[in-house]
C-alpha cells in the first residue's frame, strides 16, 4: 500500500489596499492559521489594487513563518501596482509569483514530475 501526502492549500484572498490597516487585517487572518509542513500557502492579490511599504510586511513575516514550518507560501495574480512595489523593493526575487491560481499547481505538477524523473 502506498502512502501519499495530500497537498494542504491555504488559500488568502485579501481585498482593496494593503498599507497599514490592511496589512494588519492580513497579518491577523496569517496568525490564526496554524501551519503545517506541506502545506501551500496561497496569498491571491487578484482584488488588492494598492499596497505600500507597511503593507510588505504581512508579507515576509508570512513568508518567514511558512517557511520554519515547512510550508510554501506563493503570489498569485499580482496587479500592476503591487507587483512595482515588489519589483522596486527586489521582493519579487524572493517570492514564487504565478500569474494566476491554476498556474501554481500547473507548475508543481510539472517540477515534481521532473523532480521524479
Amino acid at each position: 500500500m502506498a502512502l501519499t501526502q495530500k497537498l494542504q492549500v491555504i488559500l488568502f484572498k485579501p481585498q482593496g489596499s494593503i498599507d497599514l490597516e490592511g496589512g494588519k487585517a492580513l497579518s491577523e487572518q496569517m496568525a490564526g492559521v496554524v501551519p503545517q509542513a506541506h502545506q501551500l500557502w496561497v496569498i491571491d492579490l487578484a482584488e488588492v489594487n494598492f499596497m505600500d511599504s507597511s503593507g510588505l510586511v504581512p508579507l515576509v513575516k508570512g513568508l518567514k513563518a511558512a517557511r520554519q514550518s515547512g510550508c510554501r507560501l506563493v503570489l498569485c495574480n499580482v496587479q500592476a501596482p503591487v507587483r512595482l512595489i515588489l519589483e522596486l523593493t527586489q521582493l519579487d526575487s524572493v517570492f514564487e509569483i504565478f500569474p494566476t491560481y491554476e498556474d501554481i499547481f500547473t507548475t508543481v505538477k510539472d517540477n515534481s514530475l521532473v523532480l521524479a524523473g
